[in-house]
Protein backbone atom coordinates (compact mmCIF):
# COMPACT_ATOMS: atom_id res chain seq x y z
CA UNK A 1 0.00 0.00 0.00
CA UNK A 2 1.37 3.68 -0.74
CA UNK A 3 1.03 6.26 1.14
CA UNK A 4 -1.27 8.67 0.17
CA UNK A 5 -2.61 12.36 1.13
CA UNK A 6 -5.65 14.32 0.50
CA UNK A 7 -8.23 17.20 1.00
CA UNK A 8 -11.99 17.09 1.13
CA UNK A 9 -11.46 20.90 0.50
CA UNK A 10 -9.16 20.26 -2.16
CA UNK A 11 -7.80 18.42 -5.13
CA UNK A 12 -4.23 17.51 -6.27
CA UNK A 13 -3.34 19.79 -8.38
CA UNK A 14 -6.35 21.90 -7.55
CA UNK A 15 -7.50 25.45 -6.15
CA UNK A 16 -7.29 25.64 -2.45
CA UNK A 17 -10.55 27.58 -1.24
CA UNK A 18 -10.23 31.06 0.02
CA UNK A 19 -11.34 30.21 3.82
CA UNK A 20 -7.76 28.27 3.70
CA UNK A 21 -6.42 31.82 2.79
CA UNK A 22 -4.86 35.03 4.23
CA UNK A 23 -7.93 36.37 2.35
CA UNK A 24 -10.44 34.09 4.59
CA UNK A 25 -10.70 32.39 7.69
CA UNK A 26 -6.63 31.40 7.31
CA UNK A 27 -7.48 28.03 8.96
CA UNK A 28 -5.60 24.54 7.89
CA UNK A 29 -7.40 22.37 5.51
CA UNK A 30 -8.77 18.94 6.11
CA UNK A 31 -6.41 16.19 5.55
CA UNK A 32 -6.57 12.43 5.16
CA UNK A 33 -3.91 9.94 4.58
CA UNK A 34 -4.04 6.13 3.84
CA UNK A 35 -1.14 3.80 3.28
CA UNK A 36 1.33 4.38 6.92
CA UNK A 37 3.75 1.97 6.68
CA UNK A 38 3.84 -1.17 9.06
CA UNK A 39 7.29 0.08 10.18
CA UNK A 40 6.23 3.79 11.02
CA UNK A 41 7.03 5.35 14.44
CA UNK A 42 6.01 8.81 13.28
CA UNK A 43 4.67 11.07 10.76
CA UNK A 44 5.88 14.47 9.65
CA UNK A 45 4.48 17.04 7.66
CA UNK A 46 5.52 20.14 6.20
CA UNK A 47 3.17 22.77 4.20
CA UNK A 48 5.31 25.04 1.72
CA UNK A 49 5.57 27.50 -1.34
CA UNK A 50 8.34 27.24 -3.80
CA UNK A 51 6.63 30.06 -5.95
CA UNK A 52 7.83 32.04 -3.13
CA UNK A 53 7.50 35.86 -4.00
CA UNK A 54 7.16 35.87 -7.49
CA UNK A 55 5.88 31.96 -9.58
CA UNK A 56 7.69 34.18 -13.02
CA UNK A 57 11.20 34.14 -10.69
CA UNK A 58 10.73 32.46 -7.15
CA UNK A 59 13.66 33.16 -4.76
CA UNK A 60 12.88 31.13 -2.17
CA UNK A 61 10.57 28.65 -0.74
CA UNK A 62 8.10 30.03 1.98
CA UNK A 63 6.91 27.59 4.54
CA UNK A 64 3.89 27.44 5.99
CA UNK A 65 2.99 25.08 8.53
CA UNK A 66 5.63 22.16 10.49
CA UNK A 67 4.48 19.47 11.99
CA UNK A 68 6.16 16.24 13.23
CA UNK A 69 5.86 13.41 15.85
CA UNK A 70 2.18 12.79 14.63
CA UNK A 71 1.12 9.27 16.00
CA UNK A 72 1.86 6.54 13.23
CA UNK A 73 -1.59 5.90 13.58
CA UNK A 74 -3.29 9.02 13.07
CA UNK A 75 -5.11 9.31 9.66
CA UNK A 76 -5.35 12.62 9.29
CA UNK A 77 -6.23 16.32 10.71
CA UNK A 78 -8.81 18.22 11.08
CA UNK A 79 -9.89 21.71 9.60
CA UNK A 80 -8.72 24.35 11.51
CA UNK A 81 -7.06 21.87 14.23
CA UNK A 82 -6.43 23.48 17.23
CA UNK A 83 -5.72 20.31 19.14
CA UNK A 84 -2.87 18.10 17.71
CA UNK A 85 -2.61 14.82 18.34
CA UNK A 86 -1.58 13.14 21.77
CA UNK A 87 3.14 13.43 21.09
CA UNK A 88 2.28 15.68 18.16
CA UNK A 89 4.78 18.56 18.10
CA UNK A 90 5.01 21.91 16.32
CA UNK A 91 7.81 23.76 14.13
CA UNK A 92 8.28 26.90 13.33
CA UNK A 93 7.07 28.60 9.63
CA UNK A 94 8.54 31.37 7.35
CA UNK A 95 6.68 33.51 10.06
CA UNK A 96 8.27 32.58 13.08
CA UNK A 97 5.51 31.07 14.68
CA UNK A 98 4.21 27.83 15.39
CA UNK A 99 0.68 26.75 13.68
CA UNK A 100 -0.39 27.23 9.84
CA UNK A 101 -0.21 29.95 7.79
CA UNK A 102 -2.49 29.89 4.99
CA UNK A 103 -1.54 30.56 1.46
CA UNK A 104 -0.87 34.66 0.99
CA UNK A 105 1.04 35.35 -2.52
CA UNK A 106 1.81 38.74 -3.28
CA UNK A 107 1.41 38.22 -6.85
CA UNK A 108 0.28 35.21 -9.20
CA UNK A 109 -0.48 31.63 -8.97
CA UNK A 110 1.51 29.91 -6.30
CA UNK A 111 1.51 26.61 -5.33
CA UNK A 112 1.56 24.88 -2.11
CA UNK A 113 2.96 21.39 -1.81
CA UNK A 114 1.28 19.68 1.35
CA UNK A 115 4.33 16.84 2.17
CA UNK A 116 3.76 13.71 4.51
CA UNK A 117 6.66 11.63 5.96
CA UNK A 118 6.40 8.31 7.60
CA UNK A 119 9.04 7.88 10.01
CA UNK A 120 10.68 4.86 11.45
CA UNK A 121 11.32 6.94 14.61
CA UNK A 122 9.52 9.30 16.81
CA UNK A 123 11.76 12.58 16.46
CA UNK A 124 11.36 13.76 20.14
CA UNK A 125 12.04 17.15 21.24
CA UNK A 126 13.60 19.05 19.00
CA UNK A 127 12.49 22.78 20.04
CA UNK A 128 10.79 24.59 17.54
CA UNK A 129 12.47 23.30 14.41
CA UNK A 130 12.36 25.05 11.41
CA UNK A 131 12.15 22.92 8.33
CA UNK A 132 15.58 22.83 7.70
CA UNK A 133 15.95 21.52 11.29
CA UNK A 134 13.32 18.97 10.89
CA UNK A 135 14.88 17.65 6.84
CA UNK A 136 17.83 17.22 8.65
CA UNK A 137 16.03 15.71 11.99
CA UNK A 138 14.14 13.18 9.46
CA UNK A 139 17.02 12.05 7.09
CA UNK A 140 17.73 8.52 7.11
CA UNK A 141 14.33 7.48 8.67
CA UNK A 142 12.00 8.33 5.97
CA UNK A 143 9.69 5.12 5.55
CA UNK A 144 7.59 6.62 2.92
CA UNK A 145 6.33 10.03 2.10
CA UNK A 146 3.35 11.64 0.34
CA UNK A 147 2.29 14.94 -1.71
CA UNK A 148 -0.91 16.89 -2.01
CA UNK A 149 -0.22 19.89 -4.24
CA UNK A 150 -3.19 23.33 -4.17
CA UNK A 151 -2.91 26.34 -5.89
CA UNK A 152 -4.12 30.13 -5.17
CA UNK A 153 -4.00 33.33 -6.47
CA UNK A 154 -5.09 36.23 -4.18
CA UNK A 155 -8.43 37.94 -5.84
CA UNK A 156 -7.69 41.61 -6.49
Amino acid sequence: MTLKLTSAAFAHGGEIPRKHTCDGQDVSPPLAWTGVPPGAKSLALIVDDPDAPDPAAPKMTWVHWVLYDLPAAATGLAEGVRQLPPGAREGLNDWKRTGYGGPCPPIGRHRYFHKLYALDAALGDLGRPTKAKLEAAMRGHVLAQAELVGSYRKRG
